[in-house]
């Protein structure tokens, strides 16, 4: 059993009990066990004593290409995106993740122990993400959900990798037609299965349909690349036809629909924001602003915010946040967008997100307040484990 102790703790919660002012926390097989003010220790305990700086929850990024675009390789040919067709279901992350990357250190060292790595948007439809951890020696340890959703995408970048070579799509016309198709194709795939099953028949199982059945059965989302407020008003509107999950990535344009996503928040669709200190590097991003982050605030639209390594370093989370409230939003609640409320947008807010009794001990200690990028991490704890000291601090 180990515990933290004298800790000023921000356990990302929202309301009572976001800040703890001198705190413990205790852990038992990598998991936190108890919170707060009086937690009593009892037996043998390793004690680490945080001497009254601020401990979170590990950050995480929702939305990355970390391991597949490693750092330090040359980009050719483009290793997170199979332009051979506008649709590859059967594609999965996480056989392309080296988890030798250094991208993982990197986000280690800065406070990011969690992150969610997608194929590209070149394609309608990429394949299927997967939610790796930045500490481990083998992708097997690192990994957290295999399957985090199936990568879509709509705007310029499918029109632009397959309507030079002369094929579906080349306008948005056609993104939204192969989107549409592929999910039909899937739900009539499925209905056969569910049939020959019935009947004790032979079925010849497709691999690509196989990764797109967790979609149509509620268990993960189809994640949407989308910046335009158009796109944005299309991916919505294809998903409502079909019924499936889903979430926004990017939502550059998403100020302009805020009331839109608010309705959405409600059921619980989110918006994965970023990267916004990137450039306006194609006419798709030429309304990027920070103002979309404070708009979101207001209007209680559900999101978080992502780096989309490596189109922004992934050690530049924390840069994000402190840009974040710059620009008017809360320090907690610009925190929680890179803890709590990325951990939701991935399905694993039971897990983690939050300093709170019974989710994974994946926290931080900073050596001051972590929206400012003067400050940086003392330690990283995973899974109950010190994954990184500084030994500069």
């Amino acid at each position: 059993m180990k515990a933290v102790v004298n800790a000023r703790i921000w356990t990302m919660k929202e309301g009572e009990g976001a800040e703890i002012s001198r705190g413990a926390v205790l852990i038992e097989g990598g998991r936190i066990v108890q919170v707060g003010e009086d937690v009593e220790l009892k037996g043998p305990v390793e004690v680490v004593d945080a001497k009254g700086a601020i401990l979170t929850p590990g950050l995480i990024d929702a939305h990355t290409h970390a391991g597949i675009c490693e750092e330090g390789v040359p980009e050719d040919p483009d290793p997170v995106n199979e332009e051979t067709s506008p649709v590859t279901m059967g594609l999965r992350a996480l056989d392309g993740i080296n988890p030798n990357d250094e991208a993982f250190s990197n986000a280690l060292e800065a406070g990011v122990t969690c992150v969610n790595v997608v194929p590209g948007s070149a394609n309608v439809i990429g394949g299927s993400g997967a939610v790796v951890r930045t500490f481990g020696r083998t992708l097997d340890e690192m990994l957290v959900l295999p399957h985090s959703g199936m990568k879509a995408a709509l705007g310029e970048n499918p029109m632009r990798v397959h309507g030079r070579k002369d094929r579906l799509p080349s306008t948005r016309m056609g993104n939204a037609y192969c989107l549409r198709k592929a999910i039909q194709d899937a739900l009539n795939y499925r209905q056969r299965k569910l049939r020959a099953l019935e009947k004790g028949e032979h079925f010849d199982l497709d691999l690509g349909m196989e990764n797109m059945i967790p979609v149509l059965e509620g268990r993960c989302p189809l994640r949407i690349h989308c910046h335009r407020a158009d796109d944005i008003c299309t991916a919505v509107r294809v998903c409502r036809e079909f019924g499936v999950p889903f979430t926004l990535e990017h939502g550059t344009e998403g100020h302009l629909v805020a009331d839109l996503l608010a309705s959405l928040s409600r059921d619980g669709v989110s918006v994965a924001v970023g990267p916004t200190q990137s450039s306006k590097s194609k006419i798709e991003l030429r309304n990027k602003t920070w103002e979309t982050l404070v708009a979101f605030s207001k209007a209680k639209v559900r999101y978080c915010i992502i780096t989309d390594h490596p189109v922004i370093p992934i050690e530049t989370l924390q840069v994000a946040v402190a840009l974040a409230v710059r620009h008017g939003l809360d320090p907690l609640e610009a925190m929680r967008g890179v803890t709590l409320r990325a951990a939701e947008h991935l399905g694993i807010g039971h897990r983690m997100g939050s300093v709170e009794a019974g989710k994974d001990a994946d926290l931080v200690l900073w050596t001051g307040d972590p929206t400012d990028v003067r400050h940086r991490p003392l330690w990283v704890m995973v899974g109950g484990e010190m994954a990184f000291v500084n030994s500069r601090a």
